[in-house]
């Protein structure tokens, strides 16, 4: 993909930064100064962003970043005390609606972790459909040492990594580096510091050198199957895989592909 310059949208968010850079978008957390602590108002503005791009058929891939040494410490703890279990469930509900809609809007979602993700933060990157990690980058689900345990991080990151090392993580609380978060299948691979955007970046490009139609089917196909059960997971991706071969876009591809040209698609 060629190189793009970056466009900033006009500053409608508090908390968070949203560019794009051609088919890109950059989706910046940016509460450096509360080391990007998920607040209500953070989480809503998010969902709203998510939304926006999701409505934008000419971007393609998105990259959740955070500004500052700090990608998230989760929950904001300044909203989690004294108050009464109503209000706690709307915190809880909008950080459910958000891990839900990352996972729901038609882009590839790629979380470049610079450093820290704990709890809520840990759950986001688990929600993400990639992450790439600079070797400075740690991850730790550590609620269970401040009598709250991360119950809500849990859904997402024993599904990212499994029972046995969820429930490590979760009942330790204590921190993995980026290379054993790549190990166990938390993040896609670790890079140096200084490669991280360029990395990124590269990741993003190949994700859009494809049909976005194909990307979208094949996202949303991802994760309707995944919790499904062998047979019932075949019945429903063959539907999917056969209304997918209809499209024009598949259509292209493979005629370009047997007469070994490049592929020009329509996303349709």
């Amino acid at each position: 993909m060629p190189e793009s310059q970056t466009t900033t949208t006009p500053a409608k968010y508090q908390s968070i930064l949203f560019d794009t850079e051609g088919e890109i978008a950059l989706v910046t957390l940016n509460r450096p100064q509360r080391r990007n602590a998920l607040s209500l108002e953070l989480m809503t503005e998010l969902i709203e962003c998510l939304n926006e791009i999701g409505r934008d058929r000419a971007l393609r891939v998105v990259l959740l970043r955070a500004a500052g040494k700090v990608f998230s410490s989760g929950h904001d703890l300044s909203e989690m005390v004294g108050r009464d279990i109503n209000e706690y469930r709307q915190v809880f509900d909008v950080c459910t609606e958000l891990m839900t809609r990352v996972q729901a809007i038609p882009q590839p979602v790629i979380a470049e972790v610079q450093g820290i993700a704990t709890a809520a933060g840990c759950q986001l990157v688990a929600t993400c459909d990639l992450a790439v990690a600079s070797e400075q980058a740690a991850f730790a689900t550590p609620g269970v040492k401040i009598g709250l345990f991360c119950t809500t991080p849990m859904v997402a990151l024993s599904r990212a990594v499994g029972r046995k090392r969820a429930l490590q993580m979760l009942l330790t609380g204590e921190m993995i580096d980026a290379v054993t978060a790549a190990e166990w299948g938390l993040i896609n691979m670790v890079v140096p510091a200084a490669e991280l955007a360029e990395q990124g970046r590269k990741l993003a490009a190949r994700i859009a050198e494809a049909s976005s139609l194909t990307v979208a089917l094949g996202k949303q196909a991802f994760y309707t199957q995944i919790d499904l059960d062998q047979p019932k997971a075949y019945a429903y991706a063959k539907e999917v895989m056969s209304m997918n071969a209809l499209a024009a876009d598949a259509q292209e591809g493979i005629s370009a592909f047997l007469e070994k040209r490049r592929a020009c698609w329509t996303g349709k």
